[in-house]
């Protein structure tokens, strides 16, 4: 019985019947043998058979809600954050990779895109010279000097005169602008973004837009049967800050 015991605890599981032999006794007389019912009662065959099983029971009991060992779990998941770490770094890899792809091929093939547009921008303003403010130009006479015309200016700040001769630019600038108007001329001429001068009453231009205008160097000229009229603006406001002395404009202190 022993053995049978024995033999069910190591393969942890339930029994429903055990074999129970009663070793003979050499010292006593023999008696005839028993059948197999006759050697033991049921009802300790029922006994036996339900001790082995509570205790097997038992043991596979404790085994299965026992709780895993704690390390296994702060393994688990230190291999689940670093290859979430892992993941986002490859991610930002391939987008770092995908924009610098990106903007070679703009450059390659589409210099004049939208991209290579923007990024233009910040290199331009970080390189461009600082614009000067008009007061730092240096204003000439708008005829010769040895024209007779008589230059005068309105108490809003337009220089005018009439008479035949060429006129010039008040200062240095680029032509913007050239338009006609019944056979008289206007030229703009850009000085800054916001710097400006306009001459109209020209019976001829001799500069094209995007021409450098010199204030040494004739922009049109007059027949004198019009009247000339210069004008300087500051971001579209009139500017009447100056004076003129002997026909030349000057900036007021």
């Amino acid at each position: 019985m022993n053995q049978e015991l024995d033999y069910a605890e190591m393969l942890e599981i339930p029994v429903s019947t055990v074999n129970v032999v009663k070793k003979k006794s050499f010292f006593k007389r023999r008696r005839p043998a028993k059948t197999e019912q006759e050697q033991l009662p049921e009802d300790l065959k029922e006994r036996v058979v339900e001790s082995v099983n509570e205790r097997v029971g038992a043991y596979v009991y404790s085994e299965d809600v026992s709780d895993p060992p704690k390390e296994e779990k702060r393994k688990f998941s230190f291999s689940i954050k670093k290859d979430k770490a892992s993941l986002v770094l490859f991610t930002e890899a391939v987008a770092v990779g995908v924009i610098a792809l990106t903007i070679f091929l703009t450059n390659m093939f589409m210099p004049s895109s939208a991209i290579n547009t923007f990024i233009s921008t910040f290199s331009t303003s970080k390189n461009a010279p600082k614009e000067r403010n008009y007061t730092e130009f240096t204003l000439a006479p708008v005829v010769s000097e040895l024209s007779d015309a008589e230059v005068e200016m309105t108490e809003t700040g337009v220089i005018y005169f009439t008479a035949q001769g060429s006129v010039y630019p008040i200062c240095e600038g680029t032509v913007s602008k050239v338009y006609e108007n019944e056979g008289s001329y206007t030229v703009e001429i850009s000085h800054t973004s916001a710097f400006t001068s306009v001459i109209t009453g020209l019976t001829t231009v001799y500069n094209e837009t995007g021409t450098a205008a010199k204030s040494n160097i004739p922009v049109g000229y007059s027949d004198g049967k019009g009247e000339v009229r210069v004008s300087m603006y500051n971001n579209g406001t009139l500017l009447d800050c100056y004076t003129m002395t002997n026909e030349v404009p000057v900036w007021k202190s």
